[in-house]
């Protein structure tokens, strides 16, 4: 039998956060090892239990999501944090995911949406759904640096082509190219990003600011 994602689940409104509790649960894919109701409570949880994810509200009123994946990250805390927001403007997202988020959510998204997410940021993917990665392009942009791995002309129209949500049929047309080309563009861009899916590639290149 797979072993269950072990969570814990951070928010300060107890309606919501017993919901994502239950969702998770409901599942039968993830166990929840704890909730908290603030940012202090919930860091002391993540240090004390271990869990594989935290789900995190991004707006609480001690420590919020954003510092609890800077304390995650600076005391090298094996736990991976994904936050969720009512917030989706792409500055935010991008610090978040500066920071060290491995997935940020609307808090719109529904309970399987949510469930998804905890699931592929325990097997070590970035999560930021689509509508929020058209968003992020402007930022990577702004902030990219010159001293990165170098991607052919193809990958970069394809990883730009990603940031504006095309999808690889998309590409095909718009590049004047066979969609089995757009893939072998998409793989290798992947490989170089250490990545697995369009969301993911967005995130890391703006992590790495590798588009110009």
């Amino acid at each position: 039998m797979q072993n269950l994602v072990r969570a814990v689940v951070v928010d300060d409104h107890p309606f919501f956060r017993d919901g994502i509790r239950r969702g998770l649960v409901q599942s039968g894919r993830i166990s929840v090892v704890g909730d908290a109701g603030g940012g202090r409570d919930g860091l002391d949880l993540i240090r004390s239990e271990s869990p594989d994810v935290a789900v995190v509200d991004y707006q609480m009123p001690d420590l919020d999501g954003i510092e609890v994946v800077h304390a995650v990250v600076r005391d090298a805390l094996p736990t991976r944090v994904l936050l969720l927001s009512a917030v989706t403007d792409s500055a935010v997202v991008f610090r978040a995911l500066q920071e060290g988020a491995r997935g940020y959510l609307s808090k719109d998204a529904s309970r399987t949406e949510i469930v998804e997410a905890v699931l592929r940021v325990a097997r070590g993917d970035t999560v930021v759904p689509p509508e929020l990665t058209a968003a992020l392009v402007d930022q990577i942009r702004l902030r990219a640096q010159p001293d990165q791995p170098v991607l052919s002309e193809r990958e970069r129209q394809v990883l730009d082509g990603f940031a504006r949500g095309l999808s690889i049929p998309q590409l095909a047309a718009e590049l004047y190219i066979g969609a089995s080309t757009v893939k072998t563009h998409t793989q290798r861009l992947y490989e170089k990003l250490g990545v697995s899916d369009r969301a993911a590639a967005v995130a890391e290149a703006m992590r790495r600011g590798l588009l110009e």
